[in-house]
């Protein structure tokens, strides 16, 4: 398995993308070998999704852009109701397409706190793919990290409630 690094400046967020293929087009993993994935169940489902035509290139695949869009309001679902208010993105920490995704794939977005600061809220976002509903298979297509922070009406950060 290999990786291009997209960005090489360590205040930019890494942007990595598979570049072995099989010869279905899928990228090279280990979940290809491995046993059989299944849905998190450790995790908080936060949206769920099925790309339609319109966000996929001549190709057939889902623009990295648009997966990119919804990984964000997939995160946003648990600072949001830590935050009890307005949120913004402040980094995208991390950012890996594991797999190609495809027309037709519903998307299950996962998230999980990995940190709460005093004005920010670190996330991790899972993306995982159903495919084939005659022969269910489930991989996973993207996994981030990002973070957001809780804004005041002026739109200046503000301080996180004590939990």
């Amino acid at each position: 398995m290999r990786f291009v690094e997209e960005s090489g400046d360590p205040g930019q967020p890494k942007v990595r993308q598979m570049t072995e293929q099989s010869s279905r087009g899928a990228a090279a993993t280990p979940e290809h070998t491995a046993a059989p994935l299944s849905l998190p169940d450790d995790r908080d489902l936060v949206m769920r999704v099925m790309p339609l035509p319109a966000d996929a290139n001549a190709n057939g695949d889902v623009f990295g852009g648009w997966i990119m869009a919804q990984v964000d309001l997939a995160g946003a679902v648990l600072p949001l109701r830590i935050a009890k208010g307005k949120i913004v993105t402040v980094a995208v920490n991390e950012f890996i397409f594991k797999q190609p995704v495809s027309i037709g794939d519903l998307l299950s977005f996962y998230a999980e706190v990995l940190r709460v600061g005093r004005t920010s809220i670190t996330v991790r976002v899972e993306v995982y793919a159903e495919r084939n509903p005659a022969a269910p298979q489930v991989v996973k297509v993207t996994e981030a990290t990002v973070t957001y922070v809780a804004i005041d009406a002026k739109g200046q950060p503000r301080q996180l409630d004590p939990r």
